[in-house]
Formats: C-alpha cells, structure tokens, sequence
C-alpha cells in the first residue's frame, strides 16, 4: 500500500488505558459518515471532498498550460500568500522537487510575514530576473499578501512591458478587492473555491498552479488524492485515518495535550508545516484540540529530544517517514577506522535513519509518548497526493468528534483586529 500505518505503541497505550475500543470504532464511524453525508457544523465547507469526487480535468490541463509558460519564460515565480494560500504548495515542493535542482524557475515566496530585512532582500534578488507572480488572496485585504502584493507589483511595472501578464490572480470568483483589481487590469484569474477553506486548499489552484510550475505532474498528485477520497467513502472503522482520529480523540479525552508530527526526511519538514495549521485551525477551539508540534528528526532529537523522553507526559507523537532503507550513500570502510564507524560500512544512510527511527519510537513509547507511525512507500506524487487527503479527512472526522467546526476560524480575527486598530486603519 502507498501508505502503511502503525499504530501498535499507540494500542499498547489506549490499552492501558482502558478505553472501550468498540465505542470508540463507532464514534468515529459516526463522525465519519456525517462528512460523506454532509452533516457537519458547516456542510457548505465540502468542496475539498466533492471536488475529488467529480474532478475538472478541464482546470488541470489550464493550470499545467499556464505552469509551462512560466517554466518557458521566467527565471522566478514569485508566489504571494499566507497560511494556506502557501504551506500547502511549499511542502508540496519541498517534498518533490529535487534539493540544489535549476530545472525550471525557482519557485520564492513573500507576504507570509511582515519581515522588513526579507522582503527588501527579495526583491534586491530578484531584480535582473524573469519573475511572474502568482498573488493568492481570496479577499485581497489580508495585510500580510496585499502589501508584498504592493511591493511586487511596482516592481514588475517599473521593469516589463508586459507586467500585466506576468501576473496571475488566485481569488475569489466573483468579489472581493483582488478579484476586482484583477478584472480591472485584465489578470489571469484562477479561483479559490467558496466551499474550500484555505488550509483544505493545496489542491485546488491555490496549489496546483506554483505547484506545477516547479516541475510537479499535478494531474498525479491530484489522482493520488482522487484515490484515497474514493477509498475513503468505502471505508469502515479498520481505514488507518479513521484509526488515526479515533486514537487522538482518546488520547485528547484521557487528557493528553500535545501531538507531535516527527518527520524523518527533510524533503517532508514541510508537509509538518502544513498538518501543522490543518490540525490547528480545524481542532483548536472552544478550549479544545491537541496542540499541533512538529519537529524534524534526528536534527531536533539533539535539541527537544530530552523533553520528549522525559517531560511532561501530555505528548502524543506521530513519525512520518519514508520506506528508504536502501537509499542514499553508503558508509565507506576506512583502514584506522578514526572515527569507529566501520561497523556500519555498506550501509546507506536510509538503513541508519530507519533504525534512528525505530530505537526512538521504541525510547519514546517507553518514556511515556504513545505514538504511531505513516511510513509513505515511495516520495512521489501520487503517494503525496494521498497523504493530502489523508489528513484532511482525518481532521474533519476528528473535529467533527470534538463537536467542534472543524472549517472556520474565528480566533485568527482577534490579532488582526488589535493589530489594524494600533494601525490607524479606517
């Protein structure tokens, strides 16, 4: 299977537990059928199911057209987004696009921090270079995206010609501040679904577009998607992301605090990112939810490690890994063995983070943190496809059991409330 899921430290410690492990299956049966049924807080917030259901393929072939021309014309794609108008397709690419590669434009991000020193540096970078941005809002007023937005536009207009069609508008379909300066300077336009959230979104053209600009075959990655949607509508209570939200849910009831998403790659550090504000924004409120953490290991066992094994024990941990054994450089045997490592000479580096892998489940299950394991069987995109859906179907269940809505997001309003009134906004 494209995703293999371990659950067995997680059982042993549900187990100790005592939870009634037939209840549990048809809570979360439950909660599942009122997501194929359309019964959750906001029904009206499906569209990153249905769509799945009913593909555009129509929509896929434009967006691979318009990436091929700016894979033909430009050294950069700037793209200009928060929160889920950029983690979905940064971990996307991140996981897919070969590190140190010059295949296509480099694929730049701004507006998703208000960094002074970044954003002055950026476009320094970047002047001399092709660019085409992608500016992704779908109101167009949120501060952080519509001032870099301010900043990248001047910047195409005082250097192109034809800096009007260097830029490509994902907004709203019919209103909103972006979507009418779009019309008004005749913008391509792509269109962010009213029944997608923006952390359901990295399938839509939100992600699709500087997706496939960096080189990714989206139709794949979409299809990979596709899969597991359909499989998912067939599944009983035994679908490891069903297992998955009925495991937290217990854990969050028994009064754990924290889940902990350890990736065991790099190229999947940004996948973290992105589960991050999925299981955040979708879980956290109404005082509820697991605190969403993610770490990338081995380099944080050498920093938060220690707390981990032996802090406070409110830790769930999931490993996300790769099925690499075999991948990478093997260790080379040296006459004086300087260093001690020829007991490990023949092995590639995959075989020595597959066992860092196991001693720290082992370690950590022992000290205390239950945790699973989703081990990816190769990093391509229709397996990356499919880990996308995974989550996103896992959150709506397990919102959905927390008896919360798990599609909006009314805490993110507050900052921006007390941040526009210190800033004098009308």
């Amino acid at each position: 299977m494209p995703l293999h899921f371990d659950r067995q430290y997680a059982a042993d410690a549900l187990a100790e537990l005592d939870v009634d492990r037939d209840a549990l299956d048809g809570d979360v049966l439950a909660a599942h059928q009122r997501v194929l049924n359309g019964e959750t807080a906001s029904p009206e917030m499906l569209g990153w199911r249905q769509m799945l259901l009913d593909p555009d393929d129509a929509l896929l072939e434009s967006v691979a057209d318009t990436a091929n021309e700016i894979r033909e014309r430009a050294d950069a794609l700037l793209c200009i987004g928060i929160g889920g108008s950029y983690l979905g397709a940064e971990a996307v690419m991140q996981a897919l696009v070969p590190p140190f590669s010059d295949d296509g434009p480099e694929v730049l991000f701004a507006g998703h921090h208000l960094g002074p020193d970044y954003h002055r540096r950026l476009f320094e970078y970047l002047d001399g270079k092709s660019v085409y941005i992608n500016i992704i809002s779908k109101s167009g007023t949120t501060l952080e995206p519509a001032l870099a937005f301010r900043l990248a536009r001047r910047f195409l207009e005082d250097r192109f010609d034809d800096a009007d069609r260097r830029i490509i508008a994902t907004t709203d379909a019919q209103r909103g501040t972006l979507h009418d300066f779009a019309v008004e300077r005749g913008y391509r336009r792509y269109v962010v679904p009213d029944d997608v959230g923006g952390r359901f979104s990295v399938l839509t053209p939100v992600g699709l577009l500087p997706i496939a600009a960096s080189g990714v075959d989206v139709r794949t990655l979409f299809y990979g998607a596709v899969a597991e949607a359909r499989e998912l509508t067939e599944a009983d209570a035994s679908h490891p992301a069903l297992q998955y939200a009925a495991d937290r849910h217990a854990f969050h009831e028994s009064g754990y605090k924290t889940e902990v998403l350890a990736s065991m790659d790099p190229r999947l550090t940004g996948i973290g990112d992105w589960w991050q504000q999925l299981f955040g924004e979708s879980e956290g409120k109404e005082g509820k939810g697991l605190f969403p953490v993610t770490l990338q290991y081995t380099t944080d066992l050498h920093s938060v490690g220690q707390y981990v094994q032996q802090g406070q024990r409110v830790l769930v941990e999931t490993f996300l890994r790769i099925d690499d054994a075999d991948d990478g450089p093997a260790v080379k045997e040296e006459d004086s063995d300087p260093d001690g490592l020829n007991y490990l000479a023949g092995k590639p580096y995959g075989f020595v983070n597959e066992k860092a892998y196991e001693g720290t489940a082992e370690a950590h299950a022992e000290g205390g943190v239950p945790n699973w394991t989703l081990t990816l069987s190769r990093l391509d995109a229709e397996t990356l496809g499919r880990l996308l859906y995974f989550y996103e179907h896992a959150v709506a269940v397990s919102g959905t059991m927390l008896d919360v809505d798990p599609f909006n997001q009314p805490g993110v309003e507050t900052y921006k409330q007390k941040m526009f009134s210190l800033l004098g906004r009308p």
